[in-house]
């Protein structure tokens, strides 16, 4: 008997609490992070030597930090994240090796990176293979969702921001007459290009000169000498930042003037660009998907946490790797278990979610929606273009 009146007093209580607007139970669809348990492996694939270790340094910086937040509030219940980071000397064989050991040998359900697009195009169809979800955090060139269901990227795609950025650069300089720049034998650099002329053409600005270079050159003097002669308005370049900031460098000693201003896209967005060009850089415009004083929820805390523990502000970069450590584990969470289809399948499902990027979400095709700015070098820092 008393134990009926204790079941009975139990339902009145429970019927009390919904009345008054308790939280319901999680959806059986969506399972609460208590029923994750133990260490959840996933891997990232990082530039952290070679061309491109600008960029990878920030990005592994972001993301251990990231995971060190998630594991240390127990956003995943009773389960913790652990990272396992691999270095891909910035080549197409060292993103296939890491991406190797990590799938086979470490058994992760997700990877992070790699840092450049070429990489990411060599190495992404191992995983769409044994089904491991790949979140690219900096490949921006075309064709690479495009790999397969598997793979995503919060990294708005050159195609997505570069329209953005000529339209309102042009409204504001008023340019009519522009050179290119880019580099011909990367999937970055070139897709870059393409969405470069497709919004010049699109604007109506004329295209004096197409000059191209290599990945690795140091010298550009043949090309901007030639552009120099055609009395460009801007010179639009799509380019790391190393080769960006040589051709800025050379482009100033040659004689071009500070009133032509260097356009560029992703490859602009670090500060490194800046520490490489010094005064060469002054000006230089980019579209970007990040803006370090940007009041996105959580943004300001981040820079600051992130410039206390590493004793410099992040860069772009470091912001997508941030915020997908975050898309990830909340796909986690609701999917309620580490399993690649069930993470890609919610992963899939995320819609206007809080991150340092913005409002984020992903379209049908896997790829990022947020709003894009445009940035400029400004006494060596960025700052909004206006």
């Amino acid at each position: 008997m008393q134990n009926v009146r204790l079941v009975s007093l139990l339902l009145v209580v429970t019927l009390l609490l919904a009345a008054c607007g308790a939280p319901a139970a999680q959806p059986t669809a969506a399972p609460a992070a208590g029923a994750l348990s133990g260490q959840i492996a996933i891997g990232a694939v990082w530039s952290l030597t070679g061309a491109a270790a600008i960029y990878g340094p920030s990005q592994k910086q972001a993301a251990e930090m990231a995971v060190e937040e998630i594991n240390k509030t127990g956003y995943l219940g009773q389960a913790t994240i652990k990272l396992i980071t691999e270095d891909d000397r910035s080549t197409k064989e060292g993103a296939i090796a890491a991406f190797e050991k990590l799938i086979n040998q470490d058994k992760v359900v997700a990877i992070f990176g790699p840092t450049l697009s070429n990489s990411a195009k060599a190495a992404d169809p191992m995983a769409q293979e044994k089904k491991v979800v790949v979140l690219a955090t900096s490949n921006t060139a075309a064709g690479i969702v495009e790999i397969g269901d598997f793979v995503f990227r919060d990294s708005l795609p050159e195609a997505s921001v570069i329209p953005n950025t000529i339209k309102a650069t042009k409204a504001k300089l008023g340019y009519k007459k522009v050179a290119i720049l880019y580099g011909d034998d990367d999937a970055f650099t070139k897709s870059g290009y393409d969405a470069f002329k497709a919004a010049l053409d699109a604007e109506g600005v004329e295209i004096l000169a197409t000059e191209t270079f290599k990945k690795g050159d140091t010298d550009f003097s043949a090309q901007l000498t030639k552009i120099k002669g055609l009395n460009p308005e801007a010179i639009v370049v799509s380019a790391l930042a190393e080769e960006a900031a040589g051709i800025m460098s050379q482009g100033r000693q040659l004689g071009i003037p500070d009133s032509v201003r260097f356009i560029g896209g992703n490859g602009f967005n670090s500060p490194k660009l800046a520490q490489l060009a010094g005064k060469a850089a002054e000006g230089a415009i980019s579209g970007a998907a990040w803006f370090i004083n940007s009041t996105a929820p959580g943004n300001q805390d981040f820079v600051k946490a992130y410039n206390a523990k590493y004793g410099a502000n992040p860069d772009q970069f470091a912001a997508q790797a941030y915020a997908a450590v975050y898309i990830m584990a909340s796909a986690i969470k609701h999917a309620g278990k580490a399993d690649g289809q069930a993470i890609r399948d919610a992963l899939a499902q995320t819609k206007d979610m809080d991150t340092v990027l913005g409002k984020f979400s992903f379209d049908a095709n896997r790829d990022p929606q947020h709003t894009p700015v445009v940035q400029m070098v400004k006494d060596g820092q960025f700052a909004l273009f206006e």
